[in-house]
């Protein structure tokens, strides 16, 4: 893997995560690389909507689902 980072097209915004809700839970799909193809969930901060692209640093760690009360 680059030290630049791998593209992940944002398909899906689950919802709000962390103590404050200062994350944001999403499913991206990964566009280059050994898991191209792959559709993960991810936490991530700050403003995101559907189609943006993220630069992800590690692509083979998923983030643990969110849960309702």
């Amino acid at each position: 893997m680059t030290d630049e980072g791998v593209p992940a097209e944002i398909i899906e915004i689950l919802g709000r995560t962390g103590m404050h809700g200062e994350a944001t839970q999403i499913k991206c799909r990964i566009l280059e690389g050994s898991n191209k193809g792959r559709i993960i969930t991810r936490n991530c901060i700050g403003p995101v909507c559907i189609g943006d692209v993220l630069m992800l640093l590690e692509t083979t760690r998923e983030d643990k689902k969110l849960m309702t009360r």
